[in-house]
């Protein structure tokens, strides 16, 4: 039945402090085998949630001790079935327990007592939770504790009484719940000033609710019931340690034990700068750097909605000067709610209003409290001059609400400069322009006594204002936000500035004044009270009542006079109060300003101004903001430029700048590099590129002379020692970042001062001077000078930097004073970094420092790689019309603006680009770049003012990807100039590859329909626009540009933006007009789109630097393009000709694979052809079509290819896009050769097998002869009786063969005139010259002909023959002539040579290739395309080839007699005939004679007709890839070497035999690069294994396909058409071989593999025996000629010093040369001298000088309109003037011997030729090829 278990635990407990320490207890409980007993297990509680410094957590230690709670409970009984118990009875005579009570209940055990019935020991003890058994156990005692049990949660427990015999009674239940746990793991999520927010673990049991109390000490605070986990306390006070203690309460009101967090609630400056996110910023100061950045942040539409992004949203409205700024809120949605149509007023009002959240309101007050609290001085600054522009009060001092110390903000305020014309100025024009802090100003203050019924700051703004221009200067209750209870900004002092205008009818008071706004209450307040009583002129003290209030202004120490302005209306007005304190304070009348009863706000500021007014008559005293210093000092105020690097910066601009006395005197004396030195070298620059003042010089020693100035100009500079005041400057700029940007700061501030004094007489003396321009234009032009000199900046320093590193670079790079200044540059790249704006165009020299400007750029892009990708944005506009201004709201920049000097020439300026905008818009950076007006007037009176303004303009645009073409409505009479300049810009730039995007801005347009009303204005620009490019187009000499879309990307809708004016209202109390900033606004964003769409990509900042370079180089010269050259342009360039390179290497080798494959089928026809196959002119029909098909999918693969190309962003692919044609067209023509080639060459091979098919007939009728004779003879033997000997059989044979050759004698091939044959082609190809020519080839002996040196004299062999030609044949134009001649003949004759060295007969076509070469050069060379000189060179040239023909064809008959083929195959038939009549098995020696003598020869054509294309991949991918990949590489490093080597043979051979000099050069570079190694032995043993692992697998392939009893020869048929795309097998050959055989197909199948295997070692064998020459003379397809026509290009050369050149592709447009040469190198001379011209073809082009030539017919014709006669050659000007080096210095160290050899007398040298070293050389190769 059943059994019992008696287990005894002892459980007690022991509770310490922070410990719990478990025993056991003791416990009968009796089992039944059907009870369970589960694992009893103790658990400890859980520690809580972390804790922290700040935060501490407390739990009760006892959470999960049993805890004695007696319970009396009602017990039910009732009875329980359990129909599992079927041995169990259950009996209502069996007596039940009594009063089940449980006696105590814990969170996890219970203790039960009942009363045991009389004779009954044993009880059954059952307990439930959720309707399931738990447990089920025995007991002996009255007594039980349960344990395991689950906290909070309900239990019924049950227990019946059980006999002896196990019958049950009737069971009593009682239900209760156990204790719950406390929460666990309580956090504080988020602690604010006021709120403390917390979350805790939800546990497993169900809780009712959950009681949270907060208490400060023992005091509660506040108490909640939440069902949720988590809760917050708000309306906490500030700076306090409070303790959270959280309760878990059941359904049945159960509750647990506490559970305590701590928390501290934050400062209430901490608590609102955690809400809006800068809490991090409090100690790490925000940048202004980080707040220009631009980020999504800048350009979002949205509204705020956290509090975290309203300080953004205010910074970002600010830094763009919108007036809306401090209208900051987070966005609500009860105005959504509102307007649903389903809106219960019942039901919903209640939550209508409790969403009026207050939490998510901040007053904008604190906002700008916090955000000058969190920035650093530069930032400060920045939002204080921003602020003053909206014409919002500023902070003067800002409170610190946990240090209660605020600071005096006399920093921040430095940088407003504000412009006014008070009345008391004499002069009704002038006006006073002064830096506010410097400006001696009365300042009058208010602040508050007590409670104020009226808002101070609300009659402040109506005091300000006029009625008609009514501005919020003063933040208050009615604005934005201005209800919420202020935080932080209590005690903020603001200060504003009344400041005239001048007129009596608009000004409030007639003389500027200073007005101060304390927040809070005076009492509250005291140190910033006193500090406006010392400060103040006057102190308005607003007050409701003064019962006991007063105290503070009768203790208080007044400078100030008092002025009380109380409110009447109030009911706390007490007279008599008001009376005591007048008294007291000794006050006037006047003194006392009340708003009664009846008087309305009007009125009452009527009174309050009339009080002003009339306080400012009585000459109050006044103070500079700077003076207030001290009394702060003294009153304990911090001043914010007391840190250490504000005050040594302070020292160390002050130390330059309070010298400076007479402005002219101090840059003469202090800056002297700028001044006439580098104007003067400035004007040289630009003289050396235009030549006008050269005259009659000769060009080049007129540069010379050039270049020995500037260097004496440089040595000048050189010669000067730095100055003081730089040495304190570079000394400042060396400190540390913080104390750089103050100093820099510092030293604006203080010049922009000085500049705005020494300017003011200056530009009123100009203004009247240029009311009569053309009277006073002497005048203007001195004050004009005399204005630039007495400008001053810090771009003045910055520049004189630059000019003290660039004179230094003349010097040794080990000089000590070079080296003193090799570290200026990565200071100016850090300036740069910093936001400070660089001057890249100088505007008084107009000139760029192209040295300085490298070296910090290049520093720049090392500081930030390799994030240096940028976007370059400029603006272009009439002067004076706010481009600065717009750059500045646009951006948050600092572009100087009316700081008494306008933009001169153009500064750049860096802005970073955030990391959440960087993929979208392609760059790291914007480089923003600020200009010069154009149409200046200062430049308007100089001479070069028009060509000034195309320089910057031309400059600018070009180094832009967007430009912004300003246009002031105003100003539109100026405009068309204005386009004109722009139009040539861009035309410039789209045709040197690059087209920027063009933005239009017309400022000055208010309409809201502006852009609709302006519909018809924009057509009409547009118009102007497209006449204007025609025009310029016409000038540029690029007519095919007709509309102003054709040279950029303009879209007259999205391309124009009307912005109105600035300013709303009249300055200088005006604030900046809404509609302003938020045009700009969108203009902005839409420039940022712009820049994500912008297809050039961001350049990186090398690119950016190689563009000014290129561009500045161009601008100098007055023909700007046709004078660009740019080394980003050349290098994308020479990616584009390495790509097209590739394809059409490519294309050739697979075309050149695909014949070869079809010329062995040719040659196999006859071998594989079978009685189905037509004759071999349909299979040639058949290979034409497939080859055009080739063609045609090849030709569609490179052209693909190129539209890839194109699509890519990278590489700069944009800048090249115009060469896109030229290699289309390359690609078409380079089809079109290859077609015309293929075909002829499948011609040529059907030919050559028709030819050779008839040779083999004949060699066929006498082999067949042969074998039937030798047949008839074996079968004669076989017949006779005898068996015969060896000898006898060779005496036998001997005897037949004789007979048989006697009887086959045959004369085979008949022998032709090849000179008779060459005769008739020429004529053919000479008979549309006229009579005359025919008459002169008839009269000539072709056999005469080419026996003599060919010699271009007129006095000789023309003479002699034709005509007199002396008139057509100069000297020069001899020698020129002389040099075709021998390039051509030299041509010529190699292919003659090639075609002889081979074993086929002359073919016609050979003679016609000739003369087709010839025409070629000729028409290529149209001066000597002359009859006589054409005829002659001719006939000397088929003279030769016709006797080198007739020597090939004579070879070929000779060797290919059928006689002596017959007798050569004599051993073979008598081997043949004795195995057949001694029966021996042929299979063996038939195989060999097959591999040896058919196979062999057609693998080792097979492999030197493959290797070609290998050796040409060899090449062009290995060590001198480089060197082959462009033609542009070629040159370089084929003068490279030159230069290296210095021998004037190999320069004389390059300059005169170009082309067999860069054939041999090649062909040295092959040889040497595989005589290194094995590596031609590698690509042999590679295609031999391949073509013997082909044979094989044919051998394989034949024996499936031939049938068993076919005979060997059909076997090797089968073979030979496996192989007929691969091997030639001759056919005579083959027929020869295949005689006389008895041979098998299975042992001849197994020989001939054994043979190929031993095919393989032999002919290694025989590779290695040959040396790389002897290879690579074998090989079908010369690498050396296919390098050559790779890089040899078109082979036109310059026209006049024959350089070569180098354009890719075959169909380009124009040819070009990297580097042109004096133009003696190509045999020019002086005609009366007899010297060698020294001119250099790349300056001439640009100078005033004149030429002549045959082309000219020998008449004079100016160098700049060269292309007139030679159209299709672009010569541009030299990327420097260094560029040309390389030939200058090969020309004087070979000037002898090229006089010599050109039969001429040496050139005068300019002497600084003579100073061009070997390296100087070099380094100018490298920069002619834009080698890096």
């Amino acid at each position: 039945m059943g059994f019992h278990t008696q287990l005894i635990f002892f459980w007690c407990f022991s509770t310490q402090k922070n410990s719990l320490v478990y025993y056991g207890i003791m416990v009968l409980i009796s089992f039944q085998n059907f009870g369970k007993l589960s694992d009893l297990c103790l658990s400890t509680v859980n520690p809580m949630a972390d804790t922290s410094e700040d935060e501490a957590f407390e739990d009760a230690s006892d959470f999960h001790k049993d805890e004695e709670s007696c319970l009396c409970t009602s017990l039910t009984s009732q009875s329980l079935e359990d129909d599992s118990k079927e041995n169990c009875l259950l009996t209502d005579d069996v007596p039940a327990p009594g009063d089940l009570t449980i006696q105590s209940i814990s969170t996890h055990s219970a203790v039960l007592i009942w009363d045991p019935p009389e004779g009954i020991v044993t009880f059954e003890l059952s307990f439930f939770t959720d309707g399931e058994q738990a447990e089920t156990r025995t007991t002996n005692s009255n007594s039980a504790e349960v344990e395991k049990l689950k906290p909070g949660t309900e239990y019924t427990f049950s227990v019946a009484s059980v006999t002896e015999k196990d019958r049950r009674s009737s069971p009593v239940t009682v239900t209760t719940h156990t204790k719950p746990v406390p929460p666990e793991r309580i956090k504080v999520n988020h602690v604010s000033a006021d709120s403390v927010s917390l979350s805790w673990e939800s546990p497993d049991f169900p809780v009712g609710e959950y009681h949270v109390t907060c208490w400060q000490g023992d005091q509660l605070v506040q108490e909640m019931a939440t069902k949720s986990n988590k809760t917050t306390f708000n309306n906490l006070l500030s700076d306090v340690q409070y303790s959270i203690k959280v309760t878990s309460v059941l359904v049945n009101g159960s509750e647990s034990k506490m559970a305590t967090r701590y928390a501290h609630t934050k400062t209430n400056l901490m608590g609102l700068l955690v809400k809006l996110g800068l809490v991090d910023h409090f100690k790490d100061k925000l940048s202004l750097s980080t707040v220009l950045q631009i980020s999504e942040k800048t350009i979002t539409d949205k509204a705020p909605t956290s509090l975290s992004s309203l300080p953004w949203c205010f910074l970002k409205r600010l830094m763009m000067v919108n007036v809306t700024a401090r209208s900051v809120k987070c966005v609500s949605t009860v105005d959504d709610n509102l307007d649903s149509a389903d809106f219960d007023i019942y039901n919903d009002l209640d939550s209508l209003v409790d969403c009026m959240d207050s939490s998510i309101v901040i007053n904008p007050l604190d906002i700008v409290t916090a955000l000058f609290l969190c920035s650093d001085g530069f930032l400060q600054q920045e939002m204080a001059l921003k602020m003053s522009m909206c014409q919002f009060s500023v902070p003067l001092l800002l409170p610190s609400c946990d240090t209660n110390q605020p600071m005096f903000m006399v920093w921040a305020l430095r940088d407003i400069v504000k412009k006014f014309r008070p009345h008391s100025l004499g002069d009704p024009r002038g006006f006073v322009e002064e830096r506010i802090v410097l400006s001696t100003l009365p300042m009058v203050s208010f602040v508050r006594l007590g409670e104020c019924g009226f808002s101070k700051s609300q009659i402040l703004n109506k005091l300000l204002s006029n009625p008609q221009q009514y501005h919020d200067t003063f933040l208050h209750h009615d604005m934005d936000c201005g209800d919420s209870p202020r935080k932080i900004s209590d005690g903020l002092v603001e200060i504003s500035w009344y400041l005239p205008c001048g007129n009596k009818n608009i000004d409030i008071f007639p003389e500027p004044v200073a007005v101060a706004n304390l927040r809070g209450d005076i009492r509250s307040f005291e140190t910033q009270y006193s500090f406006l009583c010392q400060t103040s002129s006057a102190v308005f003290v607003f007050f409701d009542s003064l019962d006991t209030e007063h105290k503070i202004l009768t203790t208080q120490h007044h400078k100030a006079q008092l002025f009380l302005v109380g409110n009447a209306q109030n009911k706390n007005f007490n007279v008599n109060d008001l009376k005591l304190v007048a008294s007291e304070l000794n006050l006037k009348k006047a003194n006392i300003i009340l708003k009664v009863k009846q008087m309305n706000d009007a009125d009452f500021v009527k009174n309050l101004r009339s009080t002003i007014t009339n306080w400012l008559k009585s000459d109050p005293s006044k103070m500079q903001l700077e003076q207030m210093s001290d009394i702060a000092h003294e009153l304990g105020i911090r001043v914010d430029e007391d840190n250490r690097e504000c005050q040594n910066a302070k020292i160390n601009a002050f130390e330059i700048t309070t010298k400076i006395e007479d402005t002219s005197q101090f840059k003469e004396s202090q800056l002297p590099l700028q001044g006439k030195i580098w104007k003067e070298l400035a004007k040289l620059e630009k003289e050396e590129c235009r030549l006008r003042k050269a005259g009659d010089q000769n060009i080049e020693n007129y540069k010379s002379e050039l270049q020995t100035q500037k260097r004496n100009l440089r040595k000048e500079q050189s010669s000067y020692d730095m100055s003081g005041a730089m040495t304190c400057f570079i000394n400042a700029l060396s400190m540390s970042g913080l104390e750089r940007a103050y100093f820099l700061k510092w030293m604006r501030m203080n010049l922009d001062n000085l500049s705005r004094k020494s300017l003011t007489g200056l530009r009123d003396q100009y203004k009247e001077k240029c009311q009569d321009s053309v009277v006073n234009k002497k005048e203007i032009k001195e004050l004009d000078k005399q204005i630039s000199n007495s400008s001053l900046g810090i771009e003045h320093f910055v520049r004189e930097m630059g000019q003290l590193y660039e004179s230094t670079l003349t010097l040794p790079k080990t000089s000590k004073v070079r080296q003193q200044m090799v570290h200026l540059p990565d200071l100016c790249a850090k300036l740069l970094l910093d936001g400070f704006p660089l001057e890249l165009v100088d505007g008084d020299a107009s000139n760029i420092p192209l040295n300085w400007v490298r070296d910090v750029l290049l520093k720049l892009d090392h500081l930030v790689k390799p994030r240096n990708k940028i976007l370059v944005v400029t603006v272009l506009g009439v002067q004076s019309t706010g481009k600065s201004t717009l750059l500045n709201t646009m951006f948050g920049v600092q572009f100087a603006v009316s700081s008494g000097r306008c933009t001169r020439g153009a500064f750049m300026l860096l802005i970073k680009v955030d990391d959440d905008l960087r993929n979208e818009m392609d760059c790291d950076y914007l480089m923003i770049i600020d200009t010069e007006g154009l149409k200046s007037p200062e430049l308007a009176q100089l001479d070069d003012s028009y060509e000034h303004d195309n320089e910057l303009a031309t400059l600018v645009v070009g180094l832009s990807d967007i430009t912004i073409i300003n246009i002031a409505m105003e100003n539109s009479t100026e405009m068309k100039d204005i386009l004109q300049i722009v139009v040539h810009a861009f035309l410039r730039m789209k045709e040197v590859g690059k087209k920027p995007i063009c933005q239009f801005v017309h400022q000055n347009v208010a309409d809201v329909s502006a852009h609709d009303k302006n519909l018809r204005d924009r057509k009409l620009l547009l118009e102007q626009l497209n006449e204007m490019t025609q025009a310029a187009a016409k000038m540029e000499g690029k007519e095919e540009n007709q509309k102003f879309t054709d040279v950029m990307e303009y879209d007259p809708e999205r391309g124009n933006w009307y912005i109105p004016g600035l300013w709303h209202g009249n300055p200088p109390m005006a604030p900046v007009n809404a509609g302003y900033s938020e045009a700009v606004y969108d203009f902005k964003k839409t420039m940022v789109q712009v820049f994500g769409n912008c297809k050039t990509s961001g350049s990186n900042i090398k690119d950016f630097l190689e563009w000014t370079k290129s561009l500045w180089n161009a601008v100098k010269y007055e023909n700007f393009i046709f004078s660009f050259r740019n080394s980003l342009v050349a290098d994308a360039y020479m990616r584009l000709c390495t790509e097209y390179n590739k394809w059409e290497w490519d294309f050739k080798k697979h075309m050149y694979s695909w014949l070869t494959s079809a010329e062995t089928k040719i040659s196999n026809f006859e071998v594989t052809r079978t009685e189905m196959d037509n004759d071999i002119n349909d299979f040639l029909c058949q290979l034409k079509t497939k080859a055009v098909l080739e063609l045609d999918q090849r030709e569609k693969v490179v052209l693909n290819s190129l539209t890839e190309y194109f699509k890519q962003t990278e590489g700069h692919v944009f800048l090249v896009e115009r060469y896109r044609e030229d290699f289309s067209s390359s690609a078409k023509c380079l089809r079109r050769d290859l077609q015309n080639s293929v075909q002829s060459k499948l011609e040529m091979a059907v030919s050559i097998s028709k030819g050779m098919n008839k040779l083999e007939k004949i060699k066929k009728s006498h082999t067949d002869v042969m074998e039937r004779k030798v047949l008839q003879l074996l079968e004669k033997c076989k017949t006779s009786s005898s068996k015969k000997t060896d000898p006898e059989l060779q005496e036998i044979f001997e005897r037949v063969w004789e007979e048989t050759v006697s009887e086959v004698t045959s004369h085979g091939l008949k022998r032709r005139d090849i000179a008779s044959d060459v005769h008739n082609h020429l004529r053919s190809n000479l008979k549309q010259r006229g009579g005359s020519v025919n008459e002169m080839i008839n009269k000539v002996n072709l056999s005469e002909c080419g026996t003599q040196p060919f010699i271009v004299s007129p006095e000789n062999f023309f003479q002699k023959v034709f005509h007199n030609v002396k008139k057509l044949f100069s000297e020069d134009n001899q020698m020129m002539a002389q040099e075709v001649a021998d390039n051509l003949i030299q041509n010529c004759l190699s292919f003659v040579e090639e075609k002889c060295c081979g074993t086929s007969d002359y073919y016609e076509t050979y003679i016609q290739e000739i003369l087709h070469k010839i025409d070629n050069t000729l028409s290529s060379n149209r001066k000597f395309q002359k009859d006589e000189f054409e005829v002659s060179l001719k006939l000397h040239i088929c003279g030769i080839a016709a006797k080198r023909f007739q020597d090939m064809h004579n070879r070929f008959i000779h060797d290919n007699d059928p006689n002596r083929c017959l007798q050569h195959f004599k051993e073979k038939y008598f081997a043949d005939f004795k195995d057949l009549y001694n029966e021996r098995d042929q299979c063996k020696r038939k195989a060999e004679q097959f591999t040896t003598l058919c196979l062999q020869p057609a693998v080792e054509f097979w492999i030197a007709a493959s290797l070609g294309p290998d050796i040409v991949d060899e090449i062009l991918m290995g060590k001198n890839a480089l060197q082959f990949s462009t033609r542009a590489f070629f040159q370089y490093s084929l003068l490279r070497e030159l230069l290296l080597e210095c021998n004037f043979k190999n320069y004389e051979r390059y300059i005169c035999s170009y082309e067999d000099f860069v054939k041999d050069w090649i062909y040295g570079r092959i040889k040497e690069h595989f005589e290194n190694g094995n590596k031609m032995s590698q690509l042999e043993d590679k295609y031999l294994k391949t073509i013997l692992k082909d044979i094989l697998k044919a051998i394989q392939t034949a024996q499936k396909q031939t049938n068993s009893g076919a005979t060997v020869k059909k076997f090797i048929q089968n073979i030979c058409r496996e192989l007929e795309a691969k091997l030639a097998i001759p056919k005579d050959v083959l027929d020869a071989v295949m005689a006389l055989s008895n041979a098998k197909v299975e042992p001849f199948a197994q020989s001939l593999s054994g043979f190929i295997q031993d095919l393989e070692r032999s002919l290694k064998e025989k590779f290695l025996k040959l040396d790389t020459q002897a290879r690579l003379q074998t090989l079908r397809m010369k690498p050396q000629d296919e390098l050559f026509k790779r890089v040899f290009g078109c082979g036109k050369q310059c026209p006049f010093c024959k350089a070569p050149c180098e354009a890719g592709g075959e169909a380009h447009s124009d040819h070009c040369a990297s580097i042109h040469r004096p133009k003696g190198l190509g045999m020019y001379r002086w005609e009366q001298s007899k010297k060698l011209t020294i001119d250099i073809c790349s300056s001439s082009v640009f100078s005033d000088i004149q030429f002549r030539c045959s082309e000219t017919k020998y008449q004079w014709h100016p160098y700049k309109k060269y292309r007139e006669i030679f159209p299709d050659w672009h010569i541009p000007a030299d990327p420097s003037i260094q560029a040309s080096d390389y030939w200058k210095y090969v020309l004087v160290k070979f000037n002898t011997q090229f006089a010599v050899h050109y039969r001429a007398k040496p050139a005068d040298i300019p002497s600084e030729w003579k100073r061009i070293t070997k390296e100087q050389a070099e380094n100018s190769l490298k920069e002619s090829f834009s080698i890096k």
